[in-house]
């Protein structure tokens, strides 16, 4: 994974586009674990969430980087 990316003549940290694109999907799966009552049967939906977005980006992370 590259440090930096140019992107419209400015550089970005290597991160930031799996950070933007883990937000979207994020926001996806939280619709769709809300909508199906998911967070009802855990002891503190918050912190899932946090925990869930979390996981998300590490291992997305973890499998982009060389």
């Amino acid at each position: 994974m590259p440090g930096e990316i140019d992107l419209f003549a400015l550089l970005v940290p290597g991160l930031l586009p799996i950070l933007a694109g883990c937000v979207l999907l994020f926001v996806v799966l939280d619709l769709v674990l809300a909508r199906l009552g998911f967070y009802r049967y855990t002891w503190h939906p918050s912190l899932f969430r946090v925990a869930l977005f979390a996981a998300m980006f590490s291992g997305v992370s973890l499998l982009l980087w060389r």
